[in-house]
């Protein structure tokens, strides 16, 4: 089982969307979240930060967001923190490829500020059966 869900690593390029999706999961959901700009970043410091989660962009330049997965997942000391896609490229195929990486979800961007933390705490609700 799980333990609950209190801190959130977020992972975009676009500075307006990583501050608002911040804002948004500590303000309305109460969460801990720490903000990264890149896929490099991320694999760089996860170990550090050790989130419960990782929200993390599909579109990123040099480092995309299906990379730092695959790196994430053949990493075994990170290979177990769950890993949300946040993207608008959400067509049925696309989603499949997301999950079949090791996405345990897709959220779609853009997406509801007010909505985002009970989205994401429904898809962890989800993870401890």
């Amino acid at each position: 089982m799980r333990s609950a869900l209190n801190h959130v690593l977020c992972v975009d390029d676009d500075p307006d969307i990583l501050e608002v999706a911040q804002i948004s999961l500590e303000l309305v959901g109460g969460l801990t979240v720490t903000g990264l700009d890149s896929g490099a970043r991320c694999l760089a410091e996860v170990a550090t930060i050790r989130p419960d989660l990782i929200l993390l962009d599909v579109m990123m330049p040099v480092m995309d967001g299906p990379a730092t997965l695959t790196a994430l997942k053949a990493d075994p000391a990170l290979n177990t923190i769950p890993v949300i896609f946040m993207t608008a490229r959400v067509q049925e195929v696309e989603v499949e490829q997301y999950l079949a990486l090791g996405a345990v979800a897709v959220i779609p961007k853009p997406f509801d500020p007010m909505a985002l933390a009970d989205q994401i705490k429904g898809i962890w609700a989800g993870l401890e059966r």
